[in-house]
C-alpha cells in the first residue's frame, strides 16, 4: 500500500525532533543539577510554575471547548518522621558523646526545628502547595477561557487524602472566583478510588524480583555517592562513624529531609541542608531514584512492561469522559486530584514525551530523556485539552500539557502538538486492550505462583 509521504514526514521529523531534544538535553544533566540542585527531588521537587512556555495558537477556527485532568495534590509536609528520625537520633547520639562538629549541631538543631513544624501535620498540604494548585486554576482559565465561558460546568474528583481534597477545594474556589456562574460540582468518594487512585502493590511487589533488585543494586553500587567528605563535616570522631553510623541510610534521610525544605515556607528560615551535599553527591542520589522509580513504575521489561497498565481504567475513563463531551454541545472541564503514583505510570501509559521508553539497561535511561523528575514534582499535572470549530464539527482536535508544557504523543500529526481525536481514540483504545491482556496474563502468573508456593 502506498503511504503519502506528505502524511509520514512531518511525523518522522517530529520524532527525529524529539529524540534529539531529548538526547541533548541528557547530555546535560549533571550541569542542570549544578544550576538547579533542586531537581533531583523527583516527587519532592517544587512546581516549576517559573519555567513555563507560550502554548502554540490552534489551527484556525479551531476553539478548546473541554479540558480533562488529572493532577497531584500540591506542596505537603513529610508524610512521617523517618525522614527525620535517622539523621536525627544519630546526631543526638552523637552530640551526646561530644562527636559533633559545630555544623553538625547546626544540621542537628535545623532537623528538629523542621520536625517540631511538621509534627501533627504529616503529609498535610502547605500554603506553598496551596499557592501552586491556584495558580494551576488560574492559569487554565485564562489559556482556556471559551471553556469556562458563562454556565460552563466544571465536575472536581479527589482521591480520600486530605491534601487531595483540599486541592480539588483551593483549585474550585479560584474558578469560581473567575466565573461565578460556573456549574460546579465537587466529588471525594470511595466509588471513585477505581480510577482516581488504583494501585496493584501485590502485582508491583511481585515484579521486583531477587534478579530485579540484583540488577538494581549492580546499577546502584556504581552511581552510588560518596559520602565520607560529608561524614567529616558532621562529625569529628570517625571511630563514632564507624561504629555507629549507617552512611548510606543517614545520607539518604538526610538529602530527603533537605529536598522538602522548599515545599514548607517555614523551612526555608532555616538552615538549607541541600548545602551540606556536592553537585557530584545529588547528581548520583538521581540517578539512583530515577533508576528506581522506571523500575517500579515505568515500561521497564525488567518488571515485565505492565505497571502502567496500572492506569488503564484512568485512561479509559479520560476516553469515556471526553466522549459524551464531543457527543453533545456543552463546554467545561474534568478536574482530577490524586498523586505522583498515578501520574508518573500514566504518562508513560499515554507515551508523552518518549516515556513509554522500555529498556533493561538502567544506564540508558538518562541518555533517552527518562527523567521522572520532570514528571511528577508536586502539583504535577496532565491535560487534554479538546478543540473544534463548533458544537457540530466532528473533526475534533486534542493537545496535551504535561505541568502545563505542551507535550508529544506517540501519534502521527501534521498539526502538532495537535492531534486528531479520532486517532487519539483508535491508538488509546488498543492500548489499553493490550494492557489489560497483560494485566490479566501477570495475575494468572502471580495466582499460579501462589498456589505453588503454597503447596
Amino acid at each position: 500500500m502506498h503511504i503519502k509521504s506528505k502524511h509520514i514526514r512531518p511525523f518522522i521529523l517530529a520524532i527525529g525532533m524529539l529524540l534529539s531534544v531529548m538526547t541533548l538535553s541528557a547530555q546535560s544533566v549533571f550541569e542542570l543539577v549544578k544550576d538547579n540542585p533542586n531537581f533531583v527531588a523527583s516527587d519532592y521537587g517544587v512546581y516549576p510554575d517559573s519555567d513555563l512556555t507560550a502554548l502554540t495558537p490552534a489551527p484556525k477556527g479551531m476553539k478548546p471547548f473541554y479540558v480533562s485532568h488529572y493532577g497531584r495534590h500540591g506542596s505537603r509536609y513529610l508524610n512521617s518522621f523517618k525522614a527525620f528520625e535517622e539523621p536525627y537520633n544519630t546526631l543526638t547520639k552523637a552530640d551526646s558523646l561530644g562527636a559533633l562538629t559545630p555544623m553538625g549541631k547546626t544540621v542537628m538543631q535545623t532537623i528538629k526545628q523542621l520536625y517540631d513544624d511538621s509534627h501533627g501535620r504529616w503529609g498535610d498540604i502547605t500554603e506553598v502547595g496551596k499557592s501552586q494548585v491556584r495558580g494551576i486554576a488560574r492559569r487554565m482559565y485564562a489559556n482556556f477561557p471559551e471553556v469556562f465561558r458563562g454556565k460552563a460546568f466544571v465536575d472536581a474528583y479527589s482521591t480520600l487524602v486530605t491534601r487531595c481534597v483540599l486541592s480539588m477545594g483551593v483549585a474550585a474556589q479560584q474558578l469560581i472566583a473567575e466565573n461565578p456562574k460556573l456549574q460546579l460540582t465537587l466529588n471525594s468518594s470511595y466509588e471513585n478510588m477505581s480510577f482516581m487512585n488504583h494501585q496493584n502493590k501485590m502485582l508491583r511487589d511481585s515484579m521486583v524480583t531477587p534478579h530485579v533488585r540484583k540488577v538494581f543494586a549492580k546499577y546502584a553500587a556504581k552511581h552510588r555517592p560518596y559520602y565520607p567528605r560529608l561524614m567529616k563535616v558532621l562529625f569529628n570522631d570517625t571511630a563514632f562513624v564507624r561504629q555507629h553510623v549507617d552512611v548510606q541510610w543517614f545520607c539518604y534521610y538526610l538529602v530527603k529531609t533537605a529536598l522538602i525544605q522548599r515545599n514548607v515556607q517555614n523551612y526555608l528560615e532555616a538552615y538549607p541542608l541541600l548545602d551540606l551535599f556536592t553537585s557530584k553527591d545529588l547528581y548520583q542520589f538521581w540517578e539512583q531514584e530515577n533508576a528506581w522509580w522506571y523500575i517500579t513504575y515505568g515500561f521497564s521489561p525488567l518488571t515485565n512492561s505492565v505497571e502502567p497498565y496500572s492506569q488503564c481504567e484512568l485512561l479509559r475513563k479520560f476516553i469515556t469522559d471526553a466522549d459524551s463531551i464531543v457527543a453533545g454541545s456543552h463546554r467545561g472541564a474534568t478536574l482530577r486530584f490524586g498523586h505522583e503514583t498515578v501520574i508518573l505510570p500514566l504518562t508513560c501509559l499515554l507515551g508523552i514525551n518518549g516515556y513509554d521508553y522500555q529498556t533493561d539497561d538502567l544506564e540508558e535511561l538518562e541518555a533517552k530523556g527518562w527523567w521522572a523528575s520532570k514528571v511528577f514534582p508536586m502539583a504535577s499535572n496532565i491535560q487534554l485539552v479538546f478543540y473544534r470549530k463548533n458544537a457540530h464539527d466532528k473533526n475534533v482536535l486534542v493537545k496535551v500539557l504535561l505541568n502545563e508544557k505542551e507535550a508529544t504523543l506517540p501519534l502521527p500529526s501534521d498539526i502538532a502538538p495537535y492531534y486528531k481525536w479520532s486517532d487519539f481514540r483508535e491508538f488509546y483504545l488498543k492500548r489499553l486492550a493490550e494492557g489489560e491482556s497483560a494485566l490479566s496474563r501477570e495475575r494468572n502468573r502471580i495466582h499460579a505462583h501462589l498456589l505453588n508456593h503454597g503447596e
